[in-house]
Parts: structure tokens; sequence; C-alpha cells
């Protein structure tokens, strides 16, 4: 990671090396994604939809072997191998130079760079000479103590000046920014979720996906069900939801805890864990866990906005989530006394699991609320709308100019839904 100058940077001029194309050719937008699964891979497959329906040409560079790139070819996205490790490391130079060649190939009118990774390369590829859009999906300064906190904040507060929008994800997300000394122009877009692939669930939706996992894994019908979606690693915090869990079988001795996910920290949260606890490994449909679930829970220990809560919300579940980055913005309006709780914190944690499954109906009225919140605020044709938004700020007018928003689905039709897209998970 390159020594930042000693000067205060300061952010490019919205249109210091722009120029309109005047042939009238489909408008392209570069797609620099690493990693290549989770919430990143999920943002940039429904941006990838939602332009390829608004007539822009999408293309994804990113690396092999994950979710993302078969999951954005299906939502029409022309997918290219970038070679790229997930952490910076002896190779950068070597990827930086193949970011800049795949980029010159694809002769972008703007570039989105996803993610802390794809940030680092792409901007030292770039240095603000295409339209560059960077989205960190949380800050990289976050993941890291000491002096990588440091050496990452200050890289950061360097490479502002090579993105003429700095997308954040929460009002959180660009406070943290701030208070980190990032001068930028920063805008907000808050994660969005396809409402056709999370329906609200009924108590009749509930007792079927119920009986299937019973079939499935061997869970009891009428258990509490505590669900937890994410990788499996520190970010995410699952050893403090073990940690909280004992607590919570001292009082719903026959509760069961589903950990969904696969990661790094898959064999010692193993090792950890009690009793009651099932990990289901990787999977592509969450769908029948939110359905079947009593509360979903995500105990992060930092975050830009998490997209398994909103999931959770839309079909009409209750959550109790760790107050970190956007959380409390995800939340509707009155619900954080009952499903936000400090970060690394077991005992908050466990309280207010039990509390939640001590009282059906406040878990009914929170489900109730927090499904009309996401279906008004997190709809994710809003979050691409904005997105589309930011780029018209970017792009001069022209013969490729962007559309007003993004098309509205025909009778029966959601202008995001594929029937070939891939499930990615967080």
């Amino acid at each position: 990671m390159p020594s930042p100058e000693p000067t205060e940077p300061r952010p490019p001029e919205p249109q210091a090396h722009f120029q309109a194309r005047k042939d009238g050719s489909v408008l392209t937008v570069v797609h620099l994604a690493q990693p290549v699964d989770g919430g990143v891979a999920r943002v940039v497959t429904d941006l990838v939809r939602a332009q390829t329906h608004a007539g822009i040409r999408a293309t994804v560079l990113c690396p092999a072997g994950g979710e993302l790139g078969r999951a954005a070819a299906a939502a029409g996205a022309d997918v290219r191998h970038w070679h790229a490790e997930r952490a910076p490391g002896p190779n950068l130079p070597w990827e930086v130079a193949f970011t800049a060649r795949a980029i010159r190939r694809a002769a972008p009118d703007l570039v989105h760079l996803h993610s802390a990774k794809a940030g680092l390369a792409g901007r030292l590829a770039l240095r603000g000479r295409l339209p560059t859009v960077f989205q960190p999906h949380a800050w990289s300064f976050e993941a890291v103590t000491g002096a990588a906190a440091a050496l990452a904040t200050r890289w950061e507060r360097h490479a502002a000046r090579w993105a003429h929008r700095v997308l954040c994800v929460s009002e959180a997300e660009r406070r943290r920014a701030e208070q980190a000394g990032i001068v930028a122009r920063h805008a907000v877009v808050r994660n969005g979720v396809d409402l056709d692939r999370y329906p609200a669930a009924d108590g009749v939706a509930r007792r079927q996906a119920r009986a299937a996992l019973a079939t499935a894994h061997s869970l009891p019908r009428r258990a509490p069900l505590v669900v937890c979606v994410g990788r499996l690693c520190p970010q995410k915090g699952q050893d403090l939801l073990l940690r909280a869990w004992p607590r919570v079988l001292d009082r719903f001795p026959t509760a069961r805890l589903a950990l969904l996910g696969d990661g790094q920290d898959r064999a010692a949260l193993r090792r950890a864990a009690g009793a009651g606890v099932l990990f289901t490994g990787h999977t592509d449909d969450t769908l029948p866990w939110y359905t079947a679930a009593d509360l979903v829970v995500q105990p992060s220990r930092w975050e830009g906005m998490a997209l398994a809560p909103l999931e959770a919300m839309a079909v009409g579940r209750p959550v109790v989530l760790t107050d970190v980055g956007g959380a409390r913005e995800s939340l509707p309006a009155g619900s954080a006394a009952h499903c936000l709780v400090p970060p690394e914190d077991p005992s908050a944690l466990a309280r207010a699991i039990t509390a939640l499954l001590e009282a059906p109906d406040r878990r009914r009225a929170l489900g109730r609320r927090a499904r009309e919140h996401v279906r008004s605020c997190h709809d994710v044709r809003l979050t691409a709308a904005a997105c589309l938004r930011v780029y018209r700020e970017l792009l001069p007018p022209g013969p490729r100019a962007l559309p007003d928003a993004v098309p509205r689905p025909a009778a029966g039709a959601h202008p995001l839904a594929e029937d070939g897209g891939e499930r990615a998970r967080r």
C-alpha cells in the first residue's frame, strides 16, 4: 500500500477528466469487485440487473471462483476475469497494471469500485482519469487494529482524491469517514433488498417452512428458532452469539440456533458451540430459514449496513442487531429499544433474545413494522435508482445520458427479477 503524501487531499472536481462521446453508442459502466461472495456480490448483482434493464452496458471485473461471476452474468453483465487476491500483498503492482489494462479494454464511461481491495487497485490504476465511484461496503480500517489500521486510514485519506464520489451505504458510514479525516465527495445510498425474492411470510408459510426444515435438519417444529446468516468470520460476531446462547438456553432449553454460512472461523466456532446449535454451511436459499425463524440475529463487530437483517425484515421477522455502522438506520422507528444492543456484549445480546422469545405478540408487532419499513425504505429498486442519480451527476449530458429512473415493472414482473440469478450470501 503506497505511503500518502503529507498534504491534505482534495477531492477532484466532478468533471475534471470527463469527455462526452458523440457516437451515440451504449453507455458502459465497469464494476470492479473483490470479494466475490456475500453482501458485496449481492449488491453488485442487483445493480447490474437494474442497469441492464435501464439500457446500460454493465461489465463486471472480478476474480474467478466466487458466486459473483455467475450471478452477474445471469443478471445480464459482461463478466471478465480480474486477477486479484482478496488482501493487498506483494502482487499488488502487477494487479494494478492488470486492472488498468482490463478497464482500458472495457472502454467504460464510468467505473464503480466495490470494497477495499477493488478500491485500492482501481484508484491506483485510474487516478481520477475516468469518472470513479468508490463504495467501501464498510471501511477497511475498521477490520484491523494498531499500525495496520493507521496505514489503512492514511491510504483512504490519500486515495479520496481519486474518487469522484465515495458511496456510503449509511449515514453512519459517512460520519465514520469524516471522523477518520477522509475528505471526499460522499453520497449515501442505503442498501436494499429484492422484495420479490423475500416476500412477506404469514403463519401458514412459517409452519410449512418449519416442517420442511424439521425433515431436512432434524429441527423440532415447535422449539424457538433463532437464525444468524453471515460468513463465519470475526466481523460477523458469531462467537459473541455462541457466548450468549447458554443464557438463552437457561430460559428456553429446547431452543435452536441455526448459523447459516461458511468461512474461516468454522472450525473454531464448532469447537465453541454447545447444545442446540446447528451449522448449516453455505446456502444459496436463505428464505426458508427466515420464514421459519422466530428471531434473526446479527451480532456484527462492524458493518456498513448488513443485508441479512433487511432480508429478514422484508419477510416479516424481528431482528436483534449490534449497534454498529448503519444498524440503527436500518430499523424502523421505535424498534431500537427491543432490537439493538451494544457491540461485544454477549450478556446484552442474551437479554434481548430472551426478552423477544418470551413475547410472541411483541415479536409479531415488530415483524409487521419491520416488513412495512423495508418495503417503503429499502426496496432494491430505490437503491438502484439512487445509484443511477449519482452516476448522472458525474456524467456529462449527451446521447448516452442515463435514464431518469430504473424502469418500473410490467404487469406481474419485477424489474430486478431474474430466474437465473444465484443467491450470493453475506
